[in-house]
């Protein structure tokens, strides 16, 4: 019923131990009120941060650190709505939001697709009826192209700067139509992108090609939450699910020079290698099936057993969020 949106500190690097446990606690710096739950949220720039509510409103809350406090900078209420924006309980749930400043875009459970600036009161751009099934997430492309999936197992494409309310090119999951959650795309070569879904298998898409992933790869027993490639590292990507696990994908082709550091997981780690590997530089994600190249998967979390909600990765630095109420951070990533 209470919600509140929290700024951690999780301390510096300088105190991790030996083996990467964090000595001292992180401590909350400032926390806001929120109302509705917290449905996606994403930084705008250093000071900002964006918030997706399932009460349709998208809130621009501000940092300020001189004083370590939280206010609501700006409010867009209902940018999301079932029948119309005024009725007091129109609201649907806004399912997500990307950001890159000044631009930001939201998708809901409305199919609605809105465009914001920072600096503006109304939207720049609403596609009232992007999608007849809601929307589960979103993000950008290029500067002006999005990517959405929706809960009938299709990634859309969108360039903003048609003027027509159409996708410019529909990808579709084979048969099942399963609900797909979340979507990114890789870092480096944009045509690649990874979504998941409902019956958490890890779907790899080539945008130039076909309609239909090129890989589908058996991951988590129940629904896959988050899926991101390490913004730096895009041969490393990780996915969290309902089922309490977090997977750590890792296609480098000099997996086998690394020490065993991952295997410390409960599960045995699925270790494939291909002694004809093509060294070239051609991405491992784009293989028929990554894994009989080269894959390690390793599951981070071995004894969880509640949902791994979200997470987030930079550097050597994993973060995550589970239904224990908890937050995580993992300094050691390639330790």
């Amino acid at each position: 019923q209470d919600n509140r949106i929290s700024i951690w500190s999780a301390g510096d690097l300088g105190n991790a131990g030996l083996n990467g446990e964090y000595h001292g606690e992180p401590h909350l710096l400032c926390d806001i009120q929120h109302n509705g739950d917290v449905m996606d949220m994403q930084f705008l720039d250093q000071e900002r941060i964006v918030v997706a509510s399932s009460t349709g409103t998208v809130t621009v809350f501000r940092h300020h650190q001189n004083n370590q406090t939280l206010s609501a900078d700006h409010r867009w209420e209902k940018a999301h709505y079932h029948v119309d924006q005024d009725t007091s309980c129109g609201g649907a749930a806004c399912t997500g939001v990307v950001c890159n400043n000044p631009e930001i875009v939201t998708v809901g459970e409305d199919g609605r697709i809105n465009l914001f600036r920072a600096d503006q009161k109304d939207a720049v751009r609403t596609i009232d009826n992007a999608d007849s099934s809601t929307l589960h997430a979103v993000t950008f492309l290029r500067t002006t192209e999005i990517l959405t999936v929706n809960s009938i197992g299709q990634l859309k494409i969108w360039d903003l700067r048609q003027q027509r309310n159409e996708p410019s090119q529909i990808f579709s999951l084979a048969g099942d139509r399963v609900p797909l959650h979340c979507v990114d795309r890789h870092p480096n070569q944009q045509h690649i992108v990874a979504t998941g879904g409902q019956d958490g298998m890890l779907s790899i898409w080539d945008i130039r090609q076909g309609t239909m992933p090129v890989s589908l790869l058996n991951a988590h027993e129940a629904e896959m939450w988050e899926v991101h490639f390490h913004p730096s590292d895009p041969d490393h990507l990780f996915t969290c699910s309902e089922d309490g696990s977090l997977w750590h994908w890792d296609t480098s082709t000099n997996v086998s020079e690394k020490p065993s550091f991952l295997h410390q997981g409960g599960r045995s780690t699925a270790y494939l290698s291909h002694s004809t590997i093509n060294q070239s530089v051609v991405s491992a994600w784009l293989s028929n099936d990554p894994t009989k190249d080269r894959m390690e998967i390793t599951n981070l979390i071995p004894n969880q057993t509640l949902s791994v909600n979200s997470l987030d990765v930079l550097g050597p630095c994993l973060v995550y969020g589970t239904d224990a109420e908890a937050i995580y951070v993992n300094r050691q990533l390639f330790a």
